[in-house]
């Protein structure tokens, strides 16, 4: 390493070798923590990695050997199963459906909460924080209180077995929390943006499409993942409010009901059930991230 002085002072010239040494120690040191955040990774991925070899498995294969087998004697997965499933069962109607409730439980919530978010943050009317009140005592509401009454409703409007009452009971039970996380998010937008905005004449609705949604995106996109899990994986609300109408979940758990053992329709229509939320949490997991840290820095 070698310093010239100058006029702003000494100027230190750092060797190469000593550049790539720093390096090296500081990627072994490391390294333990690097083979234990992969070990971590490994366990968390176990059991999809096991339902996803299972299901390239015949029913035999899978008794007699196990998935790990497939390891050693890779000529035993096939893609039968896959075959057999999309061809011979009602899977694909399952998953049409769970994709309707799933798409259609997901953007009406947020869109009524984006509306209801940005009145209780920024917009004056009586009564709003009692009304607040209200969205939070109703975070406290189980499901299955309101089942029996919501069924009884269902019949008497004809709601019973649609795909629309199954998409309003998830956006009437995922509402208080989507309003409750984007009030607070939008409330911690400086207001100096709104008030710039109101003096050049913008409207509400303007200021709401053009201000509020884009610098909420992040808040918006982690309530989006976080309906769109809860929707998808629904099993206990389809189960009470639907009897053909029947989501992936149903058609899985009546195929465990019925057969047991039918391990060949059952694993292979559980890991396309499991990769497509996959899918969607990790296609929106920088706004993900980004909607949780958000607020934690001024």
């Amino acid at each position: 390493m070698a310093t010239y002085e100058a006029d702003a002072g000494p100027i230190v010239i750092t060797d190469p070798s000593e550049r790539t040494a720093a390096k090296i120690s500081r990627a072994v040191a490391k390294t333990p923590l690097h083979i234990f955040l992969a070990f971590v990774a490994l366990l968390w991925l176990m059991p999809t990695l096991g339902l996803f070899f299972t299901s390239l498995l015949s029913p035999t294969d899978y008794i007699s050997n196990g998935w790990w087998k497939i390891f050693s004697k890779p000529s035993l997965a096939t893609w039968a199963n896959y075959s057999n499933v999309w061809n011979t069962t009602d899977i694909p109607t399952s998953l049409r459906i769970t994709a309707e409730i799933a798409i259609g439980g997901t953007l009406l919530p947020i869109i009524v909460a984006a509306l209801a978010g940005y009145a209780f943050a920024w917009v004056e009317f009586p009564g709003r924080d009692w009304l607040f009140v209200l969205v939070i005592a109703l975070l406290v509401v189980p499901l299955q209180m309101a089942l029996i009454p919501v069924f009884h409703l269902y019949n008497t409007f004809h709601l019973y077995d649609t795909i629309f009452g199954l998409i309003l009971f998830h956006t009437s039970f995922g509402l208080p929390f989507a309003i409750f996380l984007l009030r607070n998010f939008f409330i911690g937008i400086p207001k100096d943006i709104l008030e710039s905005a109101r003096i050049d004449g913008a409207s509400e609705l303007r200021i709401f499409v053009r201000l509020i949604l884009p610098l909420g995106l992040p808040a918006i996109a982690s309530l989006a993942i976080f309906q769109f899990l809860w929707t998808w994986n629904d099993l206990l609300v389809a189960l009470v409010m639907a009897r053909n109408t029947t989501p992936i979940t149903v058609d899985i758990f009546s195929q465990l009901r019925q057969f047991g053992s039918n391990i060949d329709i059952i694993a292979p229509a559980s890991f396309l059930s499991m990769i497509i939320p996959l899918g969607v949490f990790f296609a929106f997991q920088r706004y993900f991230v980004q909607g949780l840290l958000a607020g934690s820095v001024k």
